[in-house]
């Protein structure tokens, strides 16, 4: 079931980035830990921002712009409740920070119960 669950998970991820950012990440792995959901996510800049990086100022409206609109993406109600129909649980808490030079995000899911475990 957790399997699935994850799977599940990450494409909600993927959906949600595309719906709201334009594209979504090339690469996706969830995984549920206790009450934590971590997505890690490779492959998140799109070609305007990987422009942006050839400047300090650039680096820092990409870094700003990506956990800044991510967070309140994740704080829409219409968007929470995708993520907590899908679990079961609510979320309490959610983090986000993407490395710009790696091109890696990860996302933690802070929910107020346990997520499947693996089978």
């Amino acid at each position: 079931m957790s399997r699935n669950t994850e799977h599940q998970f990450s494409m909600l991820v993927r959906e949600i980035r595309k719906e709201f950012v334009g594209n979504g990440p090339k690469e996706i792995t969830s995984r549920f830990i206790g009450t934590w959901a971590v997505s890690e996510m490779k492959g998140n800049l799109t070609n305007i921002e990987k422009f942006m990086l050839n400047s300090k100022e650039g680096e820092k409206m990409v870094h700003e712009a990506r956990t800044e609109f991510v967070k309140k993406i994740y704080n829409d109600p219409g968007v929470r409740k995708r993520f907590e129909d899908l679990i079961g649980a609510n979320i309490e808490r959610i983090f986000s920070d993407i490395d710009i030079e790696s091109d890696i995000a990860m996302t933690v899911f802070v929910f107020d119960k346990p997520l499947p475990s693996k089978e």
